[in-house]
């Protein structure tokens, strides 16, 4: 059983009759009958998406899924190629079933992945939880003000655009948690 809260970005689950897996995290909405949490999820059967509110106490079934480690080859329009390592066969994931998971990661990075397979057909990545990417733009740092406290936006390398702190320059590698998509700290 899987609860609410263990669900993220790449999760696969049974919801009544229907296998999905995440494709996005809509935001967690909190009330008087306790936070529902909202996902885009994609049927894995029908590849109909859809959203999903789900209260934060509920359980679901688990659903088996073979995970095989794989790095990305080379990105074709909006097809992303990854390579497996041992076997060398090749596997075509659709930009739309990577969902979020497209701003994390180039086929310049060496990062291995784990691919979800349902029946055989790959549905899903999971990335590492922290990734190395690069400012491409942002407005210039103000210098001294290291508490990181206060945001700014800026653009990464692989085109998403997150918040990073005021000390944050252009060139600058900044270390991302793909669970959310948030600033960790400045790279060695």
């Amino acid at each position: 059983m899987i609860m609410t809260g263990d669900i993220h970005v790449g999760t696969v689950f049974k919801s009544g009759k229907d296998t999905v897996i995440v494709q996005r995290m809509l935001g967690i909405k909190g009330g008087r009958n306790g936070q529902v949490k909202k996902l885009r999820v994609k049927n894995i059967v029908t590849g109909a998406t859809s959203d999903l509110g789900l209260d934060m106490g509920e359980k679901f079934e688990d659903v088996h899924l073979d995970i095989h480690a794989m790095k990305l080859s080379y990105i074709d329009g909006d097809t992303w190629i990854f390579m497996d390592q041992t076997s060398f066969e090749q596997f075509e994931i659709s930009k739309d079933d990577l969902g979020d998971n497209v701003g994390f990661m180039t086929p310049d990075d060496d990062l291995e992945v784990e691919i979800t397979f349902y029946e055989g057909k790959p549905v899903g990545v999971t990335l590492p939880i922290n990734v190395v990417r690069t400012i491409t733009y942002c407005e210039p740092g103000i210098k001294g003000d290291t508490s990181g406290k206060s945001t700014k936006p800026a653009t990464l390398d692989t085109g998403i655009e997150i918040a990073v702190p005021l000390f944050c320059d252009i060139g600058t590698k900044i270390i991302l948690d793909t669970r959310d998509g948030t600033f960790v700290e400045r790279a060695k």
